[in-house]
């Protein structure tokens, strides 16, 4: 039977990917938006301001801040691409979510499984970087491979994923070829492009792209469904009959596009005690934004609950790029 030998968690957000010294090109973008989502409210940018104030933000943007925050996130990143390397599985399930790369507004499913015989990196052309932020634009040789590339998947233990979680009550949609969202190329979303290039250093396993719609109302799982959906995933790969050692990495996270430490200390707390009640009870209206990537974990945590595996922190890093606390806070983690 296969077998989770280990698990893996990582932030993917573009902060990640640029010089600190760019971190601020994203703030003119962050102070066009109206609509901030903090703590369950929406704030515009100034409102943010007022609201943290009290806070001292302004210390935490200093440029030998940024310079030593990002050196965390990069060291942590190491670390993580070295777990892989040292305990290579032969087979990986990934568990990240789209933002419109692959579906569009017309067709959103909540929970989707890819059982095709590879997926598609596409380079990115001139003209498409240049409708992007710089600072995204930036970042994304990091998700995106230099040249065409197929990344081998395992449409075998795709199609025992999808029947084993659709028996256990789960609908999920299956896709055996990516679709062109609506940026127009069917490639790899950037939550899978991070991994295949940070994680995996281009040398991808034979894996099972997982989606999870964290984004974008009204069909978004609740935290408890998707821990729920991380156990059924857990007892699939199980019952799997290849003697395969397989790996689950979540990528996305943690909270962003404003960043809340407070919560974030919350659900890691529970993520390392393998507190399900805490979990599935968590206040679906943190989950917005940015910040509902984490349910990619709380996925993965409900599949290592079903291995027996507990998390370990790697490393914690928020990573402000302005006053209102606009930026990304970057988690990294093993499960062991």
């Amino acid at each position: 039977m296969a077998r989770i030998t280990f698990g893996l968690g990582t932030s993917h957000g573009p902060m990640l990917s640029i010089p600190p010294e760019y971190w601020a090109d994203r703030v003119l973008a962050d102070r066009e938006n109206p609509r901030h989502f903090f703590r369950g409210k929406t704030y515009t940018f100034d409102e943010l301001v007022e609201l943290q104030r009290r806070e001292r933000l302004a210390e935490q943007i200093k440029p030998e801040v940024c310079r030593q925050r990002h050196e965390r996130c990069q060291k942590a990143i190491r670390e993580l691409g070295d777990i892989f390397q040292a305990h290579r599985p032969d087979v990986a399930v990934v568990i990240g979510n789209d933002q419109m790369e692959v579906f569009t507004r017309d067709h959103v499913p909540a929970l989707a499984l890819f059982w095709g015989e590879y997926v598609e990196g596409h380079p990115r052309t001139p003209e498409f970087l240049a409708k992007l932020n710089r600072g995204v634009a930036r970042a994304e040789a990091d998700r995106t491979p230099p040249v065409y590339t197929q990344y081998p998947c395992l449409p075998d233990l795709g199609r025992h994923l999808i029947q084993r979680v659709t028996a256990d009550g789960f609908d999920v949609a299956q896709l055996k070829r990516l679709t062109a969202g609506e940026i127009g190329v069917n490639s790899a979303p950037h939550a899978f492009g991070f991994v295949y290039r940070r994680v995996m250093r281009d040398d991808v396993v034979p894996h099972v792209p997982v989606f999870v719609n964290t984004f974008y109302p009204p069909n978004q799982p609740p935290a408890g469904r998707c821990f729920q959906f991380g156990r059924s995933l857990g007892r699939a790969v199980a019952s799997w009959p290849e003697d395969r050692s397989v790996t689950v990495i979540a990528s996305g996270g943690l909270s962003h596009f404003v960043v809340d430490e407070s919560f974030d200390a919350c659900v890691l707390k529970a993520l390392e005690q393998g507190d399900v009640a805490r979990l599935s009870s968590l206040d679906e209206e943190m989950f917005q934004s940015g910040t509902s990537e984490i349910k990619n974990w709380i996925t993965v945590a409900g599949m290592m609950a079903e291995a027996g595996l507990a998390m370990e922190l790697v490393d914690y890093v928020p990573c402000y790029r302005s006053e209102a606390g606009t930026g990304s806070a970057m988690g990294f983690a093993k499960w062991s």
